[in-house]
């Protein structure tokens, strides 16, 4: 990240904004309401609704939070690789990566980040399971473990049309010489062509 330069004031040499002020800014473009934003940005005392009504008036905040709220994806810092990796880490998952056997669960400290990304949702059941006989019952809870991941194809198709993979196939039309049939006609030969395939696809 470039550190912003600053005036003789401590200032944004470009938006004339104190670091508190930018954060004001921001903070108000996440909530919309300049009372919190005022104390998010770490001004404080019983005038606080004063002091952001004041901040808000600024010509100079005005213009900030307007470029902030033009330039979101900026503002929130996503890009379009961002949203490819946490596609990723969806599209590349798999439920084995959750289990150390057919029944042993990887404990969820020691998945990794990406590894957690993945998971959609968990739920548990408890259920009485007899473990002993039918002549001597033996009756425990037995809790079962559900875990959903997020759905791999809709982050695998996401991946596909970001990165333009499933973009149109050209096809050239060719005689049977192999030669381009249109490469040598003029542009009303075209038009009339085309025409007469328009004509054909009508009736």
């Amino acid at each position: 990240m470039v550190t912003p330069q600053k005036d003789k004031q401590g200032k944004n040499a470009v938006t004339g904004l104190s670091d508190r002020e930018e954060r004001f800014c921001y903070e108000y473009v996440l909530h919309l309401n300049a009372t919190k934003a005022a104390v998010n940005a770490g001004y404080r005392g019983s005038a606080v609704r004063v002091t952001a009504s004041r901040l808000l008036s600024k010509a100079n905040i005005q213009t900030r939070i307007k470029h902030l709220k033009d330039n979101l994806a900026d503002t929130a810092e996503i890009s379009a690789l961002k949203i490819i990796n946490e596609h990723s880490k969806i599209a590349f998952s798999s439920i084995a990566h959750l289990h150390q056997t057919w029944i042993e669960r990887v404990d969820f400290d020691k998945l990794t980040d990406d590894q957690k990304a993945s998971i959609k949702s968990i739920s548990t059941k408890v259920l009485k399971k007899n473990v002993g006989t039918s002549d001597e019952p033996e009756i425990v809870d037995v809790e079962f473990v559900k875990i959903e991941l997020f759905d791999k194809q809709k982050s695998l198709d996401s991946i596909t049309q970001m990165l333009g993979y499933n973009a149109p196939t050209k096809h050239e039309l060719l005689g049977k010489d192999g030669k381009d049939l249109f490469a040598k006609m003029t542009d009303d030969e075209l038009d009339e062509k085309i025409k007469d395939l328009e004509d054909k696809l009508r009736r």
